[in-house]
């Protein structure tokens, strides 16, 4: 692509940042109408590299298929006017004809009156014949000779020439994905090549400074490149001929050369990163300067999703999808996809779509249509729609979830108990075997690993303690980990079940104080000194836990009605505590000891807590329950715990 003189300022276009935020449907007509109506490229192809292609051209059929008469069954060609009288009393008797007609086999002799010529299935119904008689309708009658014992009707057994497939007719339209069923059709008409879509080259570049290709060694405040992998394959699964360019640093000449390089071999160039107002993101300034018309949207009322910039540049579309990957993937297979399958000959996709209740109440943006990603439990009157609820910046969220639900625009919220329609990500509902809500502890995985090679799927939910016996006592799980103290009794867990719910014992994990080796106000103290020393220093700064986390009951037993610097910093969980403290972001919080020996950190005890399993007990006879009793009993099990520095109950 030539370079393009950078244009003239225009008064109602501001390219540095978001426009006017459009509605999805808003955007995504003016992206359309953009791009089309527009010419699909197209290629000749053998049937055999056609498979799985889009078809450019609607197929006429050459031939007549099959492109003669023919026998469906193994007997005898006859005049049918022959047969007319034939009965058990009254047999018919013909003389047969001195050839057989096999498959492939032109027949050289007609059917005279009181005649017949043997034919095999397939063989091509000869002159004088209008109905083949099965053999074991008949019976030979001397030399030469058969006697027919019941009547034939004109046609009787025969398959006339285009019966199948007439010459002339469209046999297939543009637009069909080839498969084994139309290469068998094509064939069949003695077509060899085939006219289909090519497949659109995509061109996928990262952006960001902070980027590392996987496999690299991860430099501090670096992550890995995931949404180049997963937009690359996202484009390969929708039809397209994706081209991974690598990441490109937030360097605006760098950038516009590797954009520009990529829009002068491809059909359109994917970007992640880059769309919203930080200084480093430059991608949305360089589109500008590559074709008219440029910028056809820059800020959309999606949750995730607003930074998406649509532009067309030249014909081609340029898009920067957010980064974070969960808003990336959202817009792309909302918003992209359908314009990616259009250009490429695809007919629309079709997602599969399932009712579902959201058993808890969901907080909404006004004003922006929001998309929830949701995991399917099976409940005791249908679906259960379960928010992932990990934020944008998850790459798990989309991988775990089984579909989304939508939030309208002009809601604040999606009220608990509703029913909703979840769009599935995949063509069936995946509804697990095992359903474990609550708590999350990196044990569940050593005990459920025996469950998963016998084939059970599990589905694991962290809500917390509290949240994981809300949904036992739903009916919406089959056990929920819960590791609650409660003070008047001065036990654990017991006293928080309610009716339907029985305790099955798991493990014992010691809580305690996680600090960055070598820090001399935690070096040597007892827990109970630890925070003490702590709250003396106003420069020391603490890592909290969520509410409802059984870990948060501790921590504010120990603090009493003090509330440090870093109090309302509240994680979801242990490792998320260790990587504060191991990242300076913090000094001091609570964690497990198997999660603090992992990140190298410090660690003082304080108490052993019992985490536990609520189970329904309407649930304990299912084959899946009992088999998690069973992995949770087994000495493979417990061996397994105890090596990850946890104590079997």
């Amino acid at each position: 692509m030539t370079k393009t003189p950078a244009p003239k300022p225009d008064p109602s276009v501001d390219q540095d940042q978001f426009l006017t935020i459009l509605s999805r449907e808003d955007a995504l007509a003016r992206f359309e109408a953009a791009l089309f109506p527009r010419a699909v490229p197209s290629e000749s192809r053998p049937l055999a590299d056609a498979l799985g292609c889009p078809l450019a051209d609607d197929v006429v059929a050459p031939i007549d298929v099959p492109p003669f008469d023919r026998s469906n069954v193994d007997g005898f060609a006859v005049r049918s006017a022959d047969l007319a009288t034939a009965s058990e009393a009254a047999p018919a008797r013909l003389m047969l004809n001195d050839e057989t007609i096999a498959c492939g086999t032109a027949p050289t002799r007609p059917v005279l009156s009181d005649t017949a010529t043997a034919i095999a299935t397939g063989g091509p119904v000869p002159r004088g014949a209008d109905a083949i008689v099965m053999v074991e309708h008949t019976q030979p009658a001397g030399n030469r000779a058969i006697e027919v014992r019941r009547a034939a009707s004109p046609g009787q057994f025969v398959s006339y020439a285009g019966s199948d497939i007439a010459r002339g007719e469209v046999l297939l339209r543009a637009g069909t994905i080839v498969g084994s069923r139309e290469i068998g059709m094509l064939a069949a008409c003695g077509i060899a090549d085939v006219e289909v879509a090519r497949r659109l080259r995509v061109a996928v570049i990262s952006t960001g400074d902070e980027l590392v290709q996987p496999g690299e060694m991860l430099r501090p405040a670096a992550i890995y490149d995931s949404n180049g992998a997963i937009v690359t394959a996202a484009i390969s699964e929708n039809g397209g001929d994706a081209m991974f360019l690598g990441a490109v640093a937030d360097n605006e000449e760098a950038l516009e050369s590797a954009m520009r390089a990529a829009l002068a071999i491809c059909d359109m160039l994917v970007l992640s990163g880059g769309t919203s107002k930080g200084a480093g993101d430059v991608s949305h300034r360089i589109i500008a300067r590559l074709g008219q018309p440029g910028i056809i949207a820059h800020g959309i009322a999606l949750k995730p999703g607003k930074p998406l910039c649509l532009a067309v540049c030249d014909g081609k579309p340029v898009i920067i999808l957010p980064g974070f990957p969960t808003s990336a993937m959202f817009t792309f297979h909302d918003m992209i996809v359908p314009v990616l399958r259009r250009m490429a000959g695809l007919p629309p996709r079709a997602d599969a779509k399932v009712t579902a209740k959201v058993p808890v109440r969901i907080a909404s943006e006004l004003g922006r249509t929001e998309f929830v990603m949701v995991s399917l439990v099976e409940g005791a009157d249908g679906l259960i729609a379960y928010p992932t609820g990990k934020g944008s910046g998850a790459i798990t969220s989309f991988a775990q979830a089984d579909g989304f639900l939508k939030i309208d625009a002009l809601a604040d919220q999606m009220p608990a108990g509703s029913d909703v329609e979840v769009t599935l990500f995949t063509p069936h509902v995946r509804v697990p075997d095992l359903v474990i809500v609550g708590s999350h502890c990196t044990g569940l995985d050593l005990v459920t690993a025996p469950l998963a090679r016998a084939g059970l799927s599990v589905r694991s939910i962290a809500v917390g303690s509290l949240g994981g016996l809300a949904a036992a006592g739903r009916g919406e799980c089959d056990l929920a980990p819960i590791h609650l103290f409660d003070d008047k009794t001065e036990t654990y867990n017991t006293p928080y079940l309610s009716d339907g719910l029985e305790l099955v014992p798991g493990w014992r994990r010691m809580q305690g104080i996680v600090f960055r080796k070598g820090d001399t106000r935690f070096e040597g103290q007892s827990a109970q000194e630890a925070v003490r020393a702590a709250l003396a220093d106003p420069a020391c700064i603490m890592v909290n836990r969520n509410q409802g986390a059984g870990t948060r009951i501790l921590i504010d037993r120990l603090l009493a009605d003090a509330r440090p610097d870093g109090y309302w910093n509240q994680p979801r969980s242990h490792n998320a505590v260790a990587a504060a403290v191991a990242q300076h972001r913090a000094d001091w919080g609570m964690t497990i000891a198997p999660v603090a020996a992992a990140s190298g950190l410090g660690f003082i005890p304080l108490a052993e807590e019992h985490y536990d399993f609520a189970l329904v007990k309407a649930r304990k006879q299912r084959p899946a329950v009992q088999a998690f009793l069973d992995a949770l009993a087994s000495e493979e099990g417990r061996s397994a715990l105890t090596k990850a520095g946890f104590r079997p109950a």
